[in-house]
């Protein structure tokens, strides 16, 4: 998936400037890009190219002049095209995983307060996602079938946190348990 066909997505729903997608593709919890400004325009340079959407300089009085995006029926038919190809396979990629990997050298206090650093991080996260959830949608609904599968969506999100965070109760028990043993 390209950014170009996130922003696409976006489009399709409603009108939006730059500043506009920047934060939507921040505050996604399913997208892998940052969001910064160099991605966000370059990306809208090359859709402009492509003649998959179109752009309105919106002058203001109090504010800054804004370019206001627009997707074309061009641009409608490569989202359909994308989103009707194969979809990739889930990478499953952890930087804790890594961590833990490489964690022979810690000592058991060591271990244990990692554990509880990132078994904090993951509350953290999935108190956020749960507020975020409760304040707004993934995306503009359009009918039942959209808000269905923004649910779904959201449902997927937070069941990874709450996963993790069973699967880290399970390791420290298994690690109890070893060092239990061992005394």
């Amino acid at each position: 998936m390209s950014i170009n066909h996130a922003i696409l997505g976006f489009l399709r729903e409603c009108s939006l400037s730059g500043y506009d997608l920047k934060k939507r593709i921040q505050d996604s919890p399913i997208l892998p890009w940052s969001g910064n400004n160099n991605q966000i325009y370059k990306a809208l340079v090359e859709l402009l190219e492509e003649g998959w959407v179109t752009h309105e300089v919106l002058h203001q009085e109090s504010s800054p002049t804004k370019k206001m995006y627009t997707i074309t029926e061009s641009g409608e038919a490569e989202l359909r095209n994308w989103v009707l190809t194969s979809c990739e396979p889930p990478e499953f990629k952890k930087l804790a995983l890594a961590q833990l990997a490489f964690a022979s050298g810690l000592t058991d206090a060591e271990l244990h307060q990692w554990l509880d650093r990132y078994e904090q991080e993951l509350v953290s996260q999935r108190h956020y996602h749960e507020e975020k959830r409760r304040r707004e949608a993934i995306a503009p609904c359009t009918g039942r079938r959209e808000l269905l599968i923004q649910e779904m969506i959201h449902e997927n999100v937070l069941s990874f946190y709450t996963s993790e965070q069973n699967w880290i109760q399970r390791l420290r028990s298994a690690i109890k348990r070893m060092e239990e043993g061992a005394e």
